[in-house]
């Protein structure tokens, strides 16, 4: 019972606490990278993912994925497949 009581005593982080926190992670990882404008293509998110091609390409087809399409070429830049791979982790 005391354990229970001691997890319940620790602090939750609030919503503004954590949109600040993942702000700061962002940033702290963008500073160490040269481009963060650098596109990825589909093999390269398939293979940062451990997915399969098609699935990769599924994944660039949905609408909460931040994918450019440039004529028949499918891409991602860095910065906006890091945050949101951050969201779909919970970070």
């Amino acid at each position: 019972m005391e354990n229970i009581n001691k997890q319940m005593e620790t602090q939750i982080i609030d919503t503004e606490e954590k949109d600040t926190l993942k702000e700061q992670i962002v940033m702290n990882y963008l500073s160490k990278v040269k481009n963060p404008f650098v596109t990825l293509s589909v093999k390269e998110v398939s293979k940062d993912l451990h997915i399969g091609i098609n699935q990769a390409y599924d994944l660039f087809k949905q609408k909460d994925f931040p994918s450019i399409t440039v004529g028949k070429r499918k891409t991602v830049t860095l910065v906006s497949y890091l945050l949101w791979k951050m969201n779909k982790k919970g970070v």
